[in-house]
């Protein structure tokens, strides 16, 4: 892993101070409030690559939600490095959800 200061999680938009550490960890319809969190973000598809190749369980990283995550590596048993396929690759969420 990268030192703090390199590592994706030191741009995120919610690594700015500006959230309380479990607001990205909600149920229902407080899910659309974390995803607005993620639109804008910079390291967006970085911090979806690391949910994805640590497979979590829980919250909402890069904008998609434990069950949109579950969905995608459903579809896409074959992907070995989620980090190859979104970070090293002109890949959008919006190009990803079209492919699965």
């Amino acid at each position: 892993m990268l030192e703090v200061d390199g590592h994706w999680t030191a741009r995120a938009a919610c690594g700015s101070g500006k959230l309380a550490p479990d607001a990205l960890f909600v149920e229902g319809s407080a899910q659309r409030d974390a995803r607005g969190v993620c639109l804008g973000c910079p390291v967006r598809l970085d911090c979806l690559a690391d949910a994805l190749d640590s497979r979590a369980d829980f919250g909402v990283w890069g904008g998609m939600t434990e069950r949109e995550r579950r969905a995608l590596l459903r579809r896409r048993p074959d992907v070995v490095s989620w980090r190859e396929e979104l970070v090293g690759s002109d890949m959008t969420l919006a190009s990803l959800s079209s492919r699965v």
